[in-house]
């Protein structure tokens, strides 16, 4: 069972890293340990378990909540937001750089995605910003950290992933827990990035003017109410998580096709289509991921592996440090969904041995895989934003850096006091475990 256990873990592992796409990687890995480790009648499984893995009432939230964000990305919201920001921050060094923090926080409440959230803003913040005069790999390098609290603030697809992963687990009290570390970790990449502006005269050209506050707010309004409704109609109870995703795309089209007046029947169209596509694809990583992980669970190699892990040391913090590595290696290379799907089978052992809150944990390694979104050589996030920069990636890493040291200081924070996820969600009443 050992070898079939290896075979399982190792033939996935080879397949990622010679460049096969995860979802066949997940489907071969776990066809050859069935077949090493179970029986070939253990191969008529395969259809069931596959398709149990995405039979799940909490998932139809996802391909909705990825509409919401292509629907508000393409009606014109970010623009507007990004015209609202300027007129609270106003015209200073660095004035445009925290504009684009506050626009990449704003878009994460209705996006969830870290991706979607760097490509949208990158695309409508990098002309106005170049023409400030601020260079292409430091925007590039901003927009791409900011965009990363997209896992954490409310609705992260990848925490309705771990909240259908982690049995029980209640995923308004998710929400509720990365909503403070979200708002923290786009304050803590603030300070550096007004630092860095102000020391290297970046946003000379911002010029004088602050455009109308009131006109600008109530051009960003209807933008400003997604995050709201979202978290209002799950802390209400109005709404369950996947009422609440109908109720943002019904919402995104009414402010795309009435307020706004931005989308026709063929952007409509367009959006549905492209957004299906990125659906399916994710669709698809889940469900061989449930097979991969029904393999795995069945022949306990996640077990096995867990154990290997619990006897390098019985100090749970050296495990969590090994953890945390291991995670921010993961989050270079793989999105955040990819990563709870493949990793948290092989983690939620490791969780129950030293009785930590899943809450808490879920949290803290989307701060980790975050991190490792905007960190070279990799660094998911920073080769959008660069690639829209038209930048080679290395030209960048000389100002991320200084925002990787702000979200490492966040992530830490969160690990020494776990009560400032956990506060939020025991103030409302949610369930924490």
């Amino acid at each position: 069972m050992l070898d079939a256990n290896l075979a399982l873990l190792l033939s996935f592992a080879v397949l990622l890293l010679i460049g096969t796409p995860i979802a066949v990687a997940l489907g071969i890995g776990a066809v050859v340990g069935i077949l090493i480790g179970l029986d070939l009648l253990a191969l008529g499984m395969i259809g069931t378990n596959a398709y149990a893995a995405v039979a799940k009432y909490p998932l139809i939230a996802i391909p909705l909540f990825i509409l919401t964000g292509m629907i508000f990305e393409r009606s014109g919201v970010a623009a507007r937001l990004v015209t609202f920001a300027q007129a609270c921050i106003g015209p200073r060094k660095g004035g445009l750089a925290l504009v684009a923090v506050l626009v990449c926080m704003i878009m994460g409440g209705m996006s969830g995605s870290g991706v979607a959230d760097a490509a949208a803003v990158a695309t409508v913040m990098l002309p106005s910003m170049l023409k400030a005069g601020y260079p292409k790999p430091f925007t590039a390098s901003i927009i791409a950290a900011s965009a990363s609290t997209a896992i954490l603030i409310p609705p992260s697809i990848a925490l309705i992933v771990y909240s259908v992963i982690v049995p029980g687990l209640d995923l308004r009290a998710l929400f509720a827990a990365g909503l403070i570390p979200g708002v923290l970790m786009g304050l803590a990449i603030a300070v550096p990035v007004v630092w860095l502006s102000r020391r290297h005269g970046f946003g000379a050209g911002e010029g004088t003017e602050r455009p109308p506050f009131w006109p600008a707010l109530r051009a960003a309004l209807p933008g400003l109410l997604a995050p709201v409704i979202i978290l209002g109609g799950l802390r209400s109870g109005l709404f369950t998580p996947t009422e609440t995703a109908v109720v943002a795309v019904a919402y995104g089209l009414l402010v795309g096709v009435v307020i706004y007046r931005t989308m026709g029947p063929r952007e409509i169209y367009a959006v549905l289509a492209d957004s299906a596509k990125i659906s399916a694809v994710l669709m698809l990583i889940i469900s061989l991921a449930g097979l991969f992980a029904w393999a795995g669970a069945t022949m306990g190699a996640f077990r096995a592996t867990a154990d290997l892990v619990l006897s390098i040391s019985d100090n749970e913090w050296v495990i969590l440090a090994l953890v945390m590595l291991v995670m921010l290696l993961a989050g270079m290379v793989l999105d955040g969904v990819s990563i709870f799907l493949i990793a948290l089978p092989l983690l939620i052992p490791i969780v129950q041995a030293f009785g930590w809150s899943y809450v808490w944990f879920g949290v803290v390694i989307s701060i980790n895989i975050a991190i490792g979104q905007v960190t070279p050589p990799v660094a998911v996030n920073l080769m959008v934003t660069a690639k829209i920069a038209r930048i080679p990636l290395e030209t960048t890493f000389r100002w991320v850096g200084w925002l990787l040291v702000a979200m490492i200081a966040v992530l830490v924070l969160i690990i020494a006091f776990p009560e400032i996820a956990l506060w939020l969600p025991r103030v409302l009443g949610y369930r924490i475990t």
